[in-house]
């Protein structure tokens, strides 16, 4: 990452505190792309398939399966399978509306 980092053209002239993104994307104040983003990462050997998949999974150690399908688009059975999978400890949780 510090090595990227210290690659970044024009970082010298961009001050810390004003830098929000860690990777900066070409248009001033804007992220990278993800595309180019998954490009780079592909290009270092990071097997990005297998690390979505690992996040995924600890995700779902730490919170609710269906907190997480709402939040990244999956269906509850999706991440209620993963859950049986990595022995999380949510599997009983309630589904539904919980604001009542």
């Amino acid at each position: 990452m510090r090595a990227s980092l210290a690659e970044q053209p024009g970082l010298a002239q961009t001050s810390s505190r004003s830098r929000v993104w860690l990777f900066l994307g070409r248009q001033p104040g804007q992220p990278m792309a993800p595309t180019s983003l998954l490009d780079q990462l592909r290009m270092v050997g990071v097997p990005t398939q297998r690390a979505r998949a690992s996040a995924i999974c600890q995700l779902v150690l730490q919170t609710p399966a269906p907190v997480i399908a709402r939040a990244f688009g999956y269906h509850d059975k999706t991440t209620s399978h993963l859950v049986t999978e990595v022995g999380g400890i949510w599997s009983r949780y309630a589904t539904g509306e919980h604001t009542r």
